[in-house]
C-alpha cells in the first residue's frame, strides 16, 4: 500500500484550524500507520521497516496532543491535578509546597488591598489562565497571580489584558516557570513580571520599557522595599518571609 501525504494537510491536523482538512489527515494518517504496521510485519529486513514505523508512531502520538485553548478549556481530565496548556499539550503542574502558597497568599493579600485603596478598577486574580500572543490557539499558562484593569467578567475563562503577572519561584517548578515568563513577554498588555523566589529572600523583575522593549536580564532585588510600577505598589521584601524559615 502506497499513502501519499500532502504536507499542508499535516500542518492543518497539527494546527487544527481547519476541520475539513483535519479529517482528511486523521484518515491519511490512519492509512499511513497500518502501511507502516504492514511493511514492518512483512518486510525481509525489518530494520528498516521498524524504523519507518517508530517514526510514524512519534510523528502521530505528537500530532494527536495538539490540543486547541477552546479544546483545554473544555477538556475535564478527571485526575484531579491542574493542567496549563503549553504549545498545544497540556502539561501537569506540581503542587505548591507550603513555603510557595504562604508567598502567594500574602503577596495577594497586600497587592488586593492596595489596589482597593488607591486603584479599584484593578483587580488581582489567583491562578489565573492567561494566553500568550506566540501561538495564542495553543497555549494557556497560568501564573501565581495575576492583575489586570480591565472588567473580569462573570464566565470569563481567562485574564483579560494582564498588566502584571508574578510567580512563585520554588525547586520543583524552575524551568516551567522561567519557560512561562518568556511567554509572558509576548502579551501586549504585561509591563511587569515578577518571579519571587521560595528558598531565598530574593526577586526578579521584568519591566516593558517606555518603547515597548524587554529588557536582556532581569532585576534582582535581595533587601529593602519591593517595588511594582505598574501597579505602584511596594511593600518590605523581608516582611512577605516573615514566618517561612526562609529569612532566618
Amino acid at each position: 500500500m502506497k499513502v501519499t501525504l500532502d504536507t499542508n494537510i499535516l500542518i492543518r491536523a497539527v494546527m487544527r484550524d481547519d476541520a475539513k482538512q483535519g479529517q482528511a489527515a486523521a484518515k491519511l494518517l490512519k492509512d499511513a500507520e497500518r502501511a507502516a504496521r504492514i511493511a514492518f510485519e512483512e518486510s525481509e529486513d525489518a530494520q528498516p521497516a521498524r524504523a519507518c514505523y517508530i517514526r510514524l508512531m512519534v510523528a502521530l502520538a505528537k500530532v494527536s496532543v495538539r490540543m486547541s485553548v477552546r479544546d483545554f478549556l473544555a477538556w475535564e481530565p478527571g485526575d484531579g491535578l491542574r493542567y496549563e496548556l503549553v504549545d498545544g499539550e497540556p502539561r501537569a503542574m506540581a503542587p505548591a509546597g507550603p513555603v510557595h502558597g504562604l508567598l502567594q497568599g500574602r503577596l495577594a493579600t497586600r497587592i488586593t488591598e492596595h489596589l482597593d485603596r488607591n486603584k479599584p478598577a484593578c483587580s488581582l486574580v489567583v491562578a489565573p489562565g492567561v494566553i500568550p500572543q506566540l501561538l495564542s490557539a495553543h497555549n494557556v499558562r497560568e501564573p501565581d497571580l495575576g492583575v489586570t484593569c480591565s472588567p473580569v467578567r462573570l464566565g470569563q475563562a481567562t485574564l483579560t489584558d494582564p498588566v502584571l503577572l508574578i510567580e512563585i519561584l520554588s525547586p520543583s517548578n524552575q524551568a516551567d516557570t522561567w519557560s512561562n515568563v518568556w511567554a509572558y513577554t509576548s502579551i501586549p498588555s504585561v509591563r511587569e513580571i515578577l518571579v519571587l523566589h521560595s528558598e531565598r529572600v530574593a526577586a526578579e523583575v521584568l519591566r516593558r520599557s517606555a518603547q515597548g522593549a524587554w529588557p536582556e536580564q532581569t532585576e534582582e532585588m535581595l533587601q529593602g522595599d519591593l517595588m511594582l510600577t505598574s501597579i505602584d505598589f511596594r511593600t518590605p521584601l523581608t516582611d512577605l518571609y516573615a514566618g517561612t524559615g526562609v529569612a532566618d
